[in-house]
């Protein structure tokens, strides 16, 4: 299964772990088992039926550019960057 990388700031959903395995073939099959698992997490990371602006994922280290049809394979890691603002 995919290991997923949780941002600190969603952590507090997750009961404080960093990272979680969860089943999916793509980005969105993955935020779906995530949301089982820990209710609330699909609102803060998706808006509708896409990522939330100023969230993006990576996929093995690659920036994601199918939104949540990213595929997603058994061995990998997924992590959601929330943008950073400043100046």
């Amino acid at each position: 299964m995919p290991t997923v990388w949780i941002p600190p700031l969603l952590r507090e959903l997750t009961d404080g772990q960093e990272t979680v395995t969860v089943p999916g073939r793509t980005v969105g099959e993955v935020i779906q088992a995530l949301e089982e698992r820990f209710p609330g997490i699909q609102e803060r990371l998706c808006q509708g039926n896409r990522l939330r602006p100023g969230i993006t994922v990576t996929v093995d280290g690659v920036l994601g550019t199918k939104g949540l049809r990213e595929p997603v394979a058994k061995e990998s890691e997924v992590h959601f960057v929330p943008a950073i603002g400043g100046g």
